[in-house]
């Protein structure tokens, strides 16, 4: 973790922010993975470590606003866990480890909320993820567990989100450390692949890589040869000469921040013509995108310039016709590039979107478009200095998309289907690149 003065520094910023009343912080719990003593690996609650920094299951923090206290809420482990576990620290320790001065036991939460709930004072939580601890909360609060999201404090949201949106240099030191574990995964897997090999081969292999040299990978690997579905978690395919493969991954640190990098590359080391023809488009598209992030401009301008790049690319091929701003504005480009550009990324790959994209990524000033494509913009809004996000356009040839538009000859007067139908049997050509340049806006 970090210096303690780096959470006494949040939690400082965040009083300020919010000013009364009670926030309430659960880190997660142990999750079993098919009974009660074997369980996933564990990962503490984004927030939690933003402000408490401990990697421990089982404990609350309470930052009280009014009376200006902070409390770690925590059980001392027993002899029995020590036997299985080693040496632990006590309750005590790991609040100093973080500067929290009191500290009570897990069993006694219930009561001081209770206390703060009679006398009429707010209690402010942020919305969760985790079954376990929406029902942690239900019982604590009194709430239907239905309706746990009815009560989230939008006030500690959009504190929390403005406060972890802008990272400082510490963190970004961290995102650095898992970007270049990063690149030992990429430059590896573009080594290792050849033909004849399964693609479960190369993505266990990336996967051990993130393992050896950090907290392991910060999402699911995707590394396959038909990246035209966006998501693709199936690792079963026979890779051939001639085929291109996506690998789509990311790496955590100790201290939980995240990489995220994708990159497209042939399995016989040497793109076909066509092939270099759609990357050149999406690494101009990029490079773009990368060269007009500054503070002020917001994310979906930089979006739109990328969408633009890579229309006049397809244009340039014959894959699309017509004027290509218009072609934009009207969304004929997300046939072939249907998601938004980027996210923002820090402690999570997609950072602080457990908060919702409505918050963390849109504003009064900056609304989200209900146009395919567009829609799935995860950030929208103004880059302000501090900011880290993706750049990730790309060109997808998706068959089933494809053959639906053009049976009802959508956008017919932008796009020339007879020749996109010879493109159907072409991989997606996904180019992520992580901008370092934003951290610097």
């Amino acid at each position: 973790m970090f210096n303690k003065k780096t959470y006494i520094q949040r939690r400082t910023a965040l009083k300020k922010k919010v000013g009364s009343g009670i926030a309430l912080f659960l880190a997660n719990n142990e999750a079993p993975m098919n009974y009660a003593d074997n369980t996933y690996h564990y990962r503490q609650d984004s927030t939690f470590s933003y402000f408490f920094g401990l990697n421990i299951p089982n404990l609350a923090g309470v930052l009280d606003f009014d009376e200006g206290k902070e409390i770690l809420f925590g059980n001392d482990f027993t002899i029995n866990d020590i036997v299985w576990m080693g040496p632990q620290p006590t309750v005590k320790q790991l609040a100093s480890k973080c500067g929290v001065q009191n500290t009570n036991t897990f069993d006694d939460l219930a009561a001081y909320l209770r206390n703060a709930l009679v006398k009429g004072r707010a209690v402010h939580f942020i919305p969760q993820y985790r079954h376990d601890n929406v029902l942690i909360l239900s019982k604590l609060l009194g709430i239907d567990p239905f309706r746990i999201d009815d009560y989230v404090s939008l006030k500690l949201m959009k504190a929390v989100i403005e406060l972890r949106s802008v990272k400082s240099k510490e963190e970004l030191d961290e995102i650095e450390k898992a970007i270049s574990i990063s690149y030992e995964m990429h430059t590896a897997a573009m080594r290792f692949t050849k033909a004849g090999m399964v693609e479960q081969e190369i993505a266990g292999f990336v996967e051990g890589i993130a393992l050896s040299l950090g907290g392991g990978t910060s999402f699911p690997t995707i590394f396959t040869k038909n990246g035209q579905t966006l998501h693709n978690h199936f690792h079963g395919n026979l890779l051939a000469d001639g085929d291109l493969v996506i690998q789509d991954s990311g790496a955590e640190t100790a201290e939980l921040y995240a990489s995220d990098i994708t990159r497209t590359f042939p399995v016989s080391g040497q793109f076909s013509p066509r092939q270099r023809d759609i990357y050149q488009i999406v690494l101009d598209a990029n490079l773009q995108a990368i060269k007009m992030m500054k503070p002020g401009i917001t994310n979906k301008a930089v979006h739109i310039k990328a969408a633009t790049v890579i229309a006049q690319g397809l244009k340039d091929l014959g894959l699309m016709k017509g004027n290509v701003n218009d072609a934009v504005k009207n969304g004929a480009h997300a046939l072939f590039f249907p998601h938004g550009l980027g996210h923002l990324l820090g402690m999570d790959v997609h950072d602080l979107e457990n908060y919702g994209e409505h918050y963390t990524g849109y504003d009064d000033k900056n609304i989200r478009s209900t146009q395919f494509g567009l829609k799935s913009l995860r950030y929208g809004k103004k880059l302000v200095p501090g900011n880290v996000l993706t750049v990730e356009p790309g060109i997808y040839f998706i068959p089933q998309l494809i053959d639906m538009w053009s049976a009802e000859k959508k956008l017919a007067q932008f796009i020339n289907y007879s020749k996109v139908e010879k493109y159907k049997d072409f991989a997606v050509n996904d180019f992520i690149f992580f901008q370092k340049g934003t951290t610097k806006l």
